[in-house]
């Protein structure tokens, strides 16, 4: 059964909302774009544009890998979308992949959104 954490960011990807969120320690404001599981664990490829990272953020955002078992403070809020410009390297985050919300998704997701 999926975490309650999982299922808002399911829903935040299929709504197309913002999260605002903490992870590592810090705030974030991210879109998730890819929503799955690694070695077990749920996990999702999200575009942060806004808030604090470890690493710090550029301007217009950076992709972020997020284990879900380590967010906390989950809050979906409307707002634009953010997904990054395309990128030419494949996503490696996500190993099996559940969701994602290109239509036209190379992962093939178990689920549509």
């Amino acid at each position: 059964m999926p975490s309650p954490t999982y299922e808002l960011f399911r829903q935040a990807m299929a709504e197309r909302k913002q999260i605002v969120c903490v992870y590592g320690g810090y705030r974030r404001e991210l879109c998730p774009i890819i929503l799955g599981h690694s070695k077990g664990q749920e996990k999702a490829l999200t575009y942060q544009f806004g808030g604090q990272s470890e690493s710090g953020l550029p301007p217009r955002g950076n992709w972020r890998c997020l284990w879900l078992a380590q967010v906390s403070n989950v809050q979906l809020r409307d707002g634009p979308w953010h997904s990054g410009s395309t990128h030419k390297q494949p996503q490696g985050c996500v190993e099996a992949v559940d969701f994602d919300v290109n239509l036209r998704s190379p992962y093939n997701p178990i689920h549509r959104l």
